[in-house]
């Protein structure tokens, strides 16, 4: 239950999130009573932001931090990462990986997105590894975040603003989201795949 998105625009990237917590479908906390409400943790210059349970934050923070190797600088070193990760969230954290019988793989309960110079990337329960060349979102926000951004996408508005319009719109319409808003940018070192030069 939360906005998170990732918007990349002229040789900028942004991240940013809301700040609320919820529990279950009738309590919040939100930034005011909770010291550490940022959804986005910095590992190198890699920023990430999970939707899902308010547990995996200190998991994959520890789990990542744990791997003798990492690389998060493409859409197949994240899926080799988040590989080598899962078995680790299994046996040291306890993840339950169960979800629908019928699934092809186990879960690791987790969306994530990464921002980096590298680009804008997602990373979906089953380890399926996207880079997205211009925004994403995720959280139950994500519908009113991406409409937003959408409409303004071709305004002169950089990454940061387009990140933090999509926020505003999630919190001022998902029931799960709340302002203060975390945001983070930095510089794009690469162009997304695909793109004309």
């Amino acid at each position: 239950m939360t906005t998170i998105v990732v918007v990349r625009k002229a040789g900028e990237i942004a991240i940013a999130a809301d700040s609320q917590t919820t529990f279950g479908d009738d309590q919040k906390l939100l930034a005011a009573y909770d010291p550490y409400h940022s959804k986005i943790f910095r590992l190198g210059d890699n920023y990430l932001a999970i939707s899902g349970s308010a547990a995996h934050d200190l998991v994959l923070q520890q789990a990542l931090r744990g791997l003798k190797s990492r690389d998060l600088s493409s859409r197949a070193a994240i899926f080799e990462t988040f590989r080598k990760l899962h078995p680790k969230l299994k046996e040291t954290f306890f993840l339950r990986p169960e979800e629908e019988e019928d699934d092809p793989y186990e879960s690791s309960q987790m969306m994530v997105v990464i921002a980096n110079p590298h680009g804008i990337f997602g990373v979906y329960p089953m380890r399926e590894v996207y880079e997205f060349s211009r925004y994403w979102a995720i959280g139950s926000g994500r519908k009113f975040a991406m409409g937003a951004i959408h409409a303004l996408y071709d305004s002169p508005l950089s990454a940061g603003d387009l990140a933090a319009a999509g926020v505003r719109a999630g919190c001022e319409f998902d029931l799960a989201s709340s302002l203060p808003m975390t945001l983070h940018t930095l510089a794009s070192a690469t162009e997304p795949q695909g793109s004309a030069a």
